[in-house]
């Protein structure tokens, strides 16, 4: 199999050609998601066996790899950290089903606890959610798992768990089938309205914290404790937030700061949204079709 791979720096562009692929071990830094996929993409036509120790293994990657494997690929391992690889002439076409954006999905879940709605998720593919909704539990959130529905009722308190000793929650990230990253943002902005404190703590990624500062703006009670802790006193409903203006530094800080909003007292005025649309499509008006009341500006 002959590949052709360009890669763009910025100022700089690479290309790497070669007559074929072979086979190899390879031991990953970290267990990237997307460089997971690429490799895995590229062995299943390469000659020879391909190994990959720290695989992701996140549903995502997993049903590539079951997708593949329908299409005539020879994928081992699959849902655990060391996939094995086994190179074939080709591939053949199949039936596919896309997994629902668990992101999305626990957004979804501490958008309706944030504002005390009733909400039901449909279709969530609950067995593939891992340990979130587990952990939306520890912070006192309610929900029912209805066949693969999601139902969260009304709440007008939520209150935080604490360990065994009485010392403070600490909600953190880690690979799969640790909590994604990509929720820490939903969780802190839930627990600002929780009854009791949680510790947040962003360990895989720099700077995801760097939005807190709009929330205590907006009247929620957070210590920043250095770039990757921020520890969250919640209001127990009991003060509401205040509206104010801000920017979406990010697609998940975006959908944060767009849940505060939701329940804030008064107007906000989020920019930045394609931060946000990257993410989270027509999501105002998904949010209007459930009772909010956004309009998008046009600048």
């Amino acid at each position: 199999m002959g590949a052709k791979f360009n890669f763009d720096l910025g100022e700089e562009v690479y290309a790497i050609e070669a007559d074929e692929l072979r086979g190899t071990y390879m031991l990953l830094d970290e267990a990237s998601v997307t460089g997971t996929a690429n490799i895995v993409m590229a062995a299943v036509l390469a000659k020879g066996r391909t190994t990959i120790y720290n695989a992701a293994c996140e549903p995502y990657l997993q049903q590539l790899c079951k997708m593949l494997n329908r299409m005539g690929a020879k994928i081992s391992g699959i849902g655990s950290n060391l996939l094995t690889i086994d190179g074939v002439e080709s591939l053949g076409g199949t039936e596919h089903t896309m997994l629902p954006d668990m992101i999305e999905v626990g957004s979804f879940i501490g958008m309706a606890a944030m504002t005390q709605s009733e909400l039901t998720i449909k279709d969530v593919s609950f067995e593939n959610l891992g340990i979130i909704p587990a952990q939306f539990a520890r912070l006192g959130i309610q929900f029912e798992q209805r066949g693969d529905d999601i139902y969260i009722p009304q709440q007008d308190h939520y209150r935080i768990d604490t360990f065994l000793d009485g010392s403070i929650l600490t909600v953190a990230d880690a690979p799969w089938p640790g909590l994604t990253p990509d929720l820490l943002s939903v969780f802190l902005v839930v627990a600002t309205q929780a009854k009791g404190a949680v510790l947040i703590h962003q360990k895989m990624f720099e700077s995801r914290l760097f939005f807190v500062d709009k929330l205590i703006d907006m009247g929620a009670q957070i210590i920043l404790c250095d770039p990757h802790r921020a520890t969250v006193i919640g209001h127990d409903h009991q003060r509401r937030l205040r509206a104010t203006k801000m920017s979406s530094p990010d697609i998940r800080a975006g959908v944060a700061l767009l849940i505060a909003a939701l329940s804030a007292e008064g107007v906000s005025t989020i920019q930045n949204i394609d931060q946000i649309d990257r993410g989270y499509r027509d999501i105002d008006g998904r949010l209007n079709a459930l009772g909010a009341r956004i309009t998008r500006l046009d600048e």
